[in-house]
C-alpha cells in the first residue's frame, strides 16, 4: 500500500510537471503573439512623429517671421517706362501679428519716433490690408516691368514680417527711384467711402521732393477716379499732406501713399477684396506713373 502511494504521488508530480510545461508553452506563444501585433502600433507611433516633424519645424522657424528684405524685378518689355526705376512699397507684411515685439520697436519717422510697423487694418469679414496691398503691387508691378520699368518691391511675399517704415523709405532711396509709392488701404469708420493720397510734408530729408510728389499726387487722383470714387472723409479733393509717415518724411525720391479705399465700408470692401477690380486698380496706378514719368523725362 505504501509503494503503491508512492507511485501514485510520482504519477501526480510527473503529470503536474507536464501540466505546468504546457502551460509555459502557451503562455510563451501568447506573449510572442501580442508582442507581433503591437508592431503595427510601433510604426504607426514612428510615421505620426515622422509626420509632424514638419510642423515641428514651422513652428520653431522664424524664417516666416524675420523681417522682409526687397526684391528687384527686370523689365520684361520696352516702351514708355524703359530705363525708369519705380519703387513699389505694399503697406505693411501678412506675418506683423505673429511678432508684437519687433514690429513695436521703435524706429525713426524723420520727425521723431514711431513704430517699426503695425498690422494693417482688415475688411469687416477679416480680409487683410496686408493681402490686399501685396495682391495690386504684384499686378502693378507686372504692368510697370511690361513697360520697360525696373521694379523695386520693398518686400518680396506676404508671410514675413516689415520692414519697418524708416527702412521702406531707405529702399527707394539706394535703388535711386525716379518714383516712389507706397499701397494701402484705410481702416476709416464705415460711413466713409473713397481714396485718398497722402503726401509729404517738408522735414530734414525730404524737402527737394515736396514739389514732385504733389504733382505726382495730381496723377494719381486723375487716374485713380476710373477704379474708386474719391475719399468723402478725409483731405480735400483727393489729397491729404501727411507729417506723421516715416515713409514719407525720409523719402529723397519724389512719393505718394495711396489709401485706395476703406476697407471698413462694405462697398469699398466688396471692391478691394475683388481680383477683377484689383486689376483695375493697378492699371489705373500704371497710368498715373507713366504720366508723371512722361511728364518728366
Amino acid at each position: 500500500m505504501s509503494r503503491s502511494k508512492t507511485s501514485i504521488a510520482l504519477i501526480v508530480v510527473f503529470v503536474g510537471i507536464k501540466l505546468g510545461y504546457t502551460a509555459y508553452r502557451n503562455h510563451s506563444a501568447t506573449t510572442t503573439i501580442a508582442t507581433t501585433s503591437s508592431l503595427p502600433a510601433l510604426t504607426t507611433t514612428t510615421d505620426v512623429v515622422t509626420t509632424t516633424q514638419p510642423s515641428i519645424s514651422t513652428t520653431s522657424t522664424p524664417m516666416s517671421r524675420t523681417m522682409a528684405t526687397p526684391e528687384t524685378l527686370t523689365p520684361t518689355g520696352d516702351g514708355a517706362l524703359t530705363g525708369r526705376i519705380i519703387a513699389i512699397d505694399p503697406g505693411h507684411n501678412g506675418n506683423n501679428w505673429s511678432v508684437p515685439s519687433v514690429i513695436s520697436q521703435l524706429v525713426p519717422d524723420g520727425r521723431g519716433e514711431k513704430a517699426c510697423d503695425t498690422t494693417g487694418t482688415s475688411t469687416n469679414d477679416g480680409y487683410p490690408e496686408a493681402s490686399f496691398s501685396y495682391a495690386v503691387a504684384m499686378r502693378l508691378s507686372t504692368l510697370l516691368r511690361a513697360a520697360g520699368a525696373t521694379v523695386v518691391l520693398t518686400r518680396s511675399n506676404n508671410a514675413s514680417v516689415g520692414p519697418c517704415v524708416n527702412r521702406r523709405a531707405e529702399i527707394g532711396n539706394e535703388a535711386h527711384a525716379d518714383v516712389a509709392l507706397s499701397i494701402h488701404g484705410d481702416g476709416a469708420p464705415a460711413s466713409g467711402r473713397g481714396f485718398t493720397v497722402l503726401v509729404p510734408v517738408r522735414s530734414s530729408v525730404n524737402g527737394a521732393i515736396v514739389t514732385p510728389s504733389s504733382v505726382l499726387a495730381r496723377d494719381v487722383v486723375t487716374a485713380f477716379q476710373s477704379a474708386m470714387p474719391i475719399s468723402n472723409y478725409l483731405g480735400s479733393n483727393g489729397v491729404a499732406p501727411r507729417s506723421d509717415l516715416a515713409g514719407l518724411n525720409l523719402t529723397t525720391v519724389p512719393k505718394v501713399l495711396i489709401e485706395c479705399g476703406n476697407m471698413r465700408n462694405s462697398t469699398d470692401a466688396a471692391l478691394m477684396k475683388s481680383a477683377t477690380w484689383q486689376d483695375r486698380a493697378a492699371q489705373a496706378l500704371a497710368n498715373a506713373l507713366t504720366t508723371y514719368l512722361g511728364g518728366n523725362s
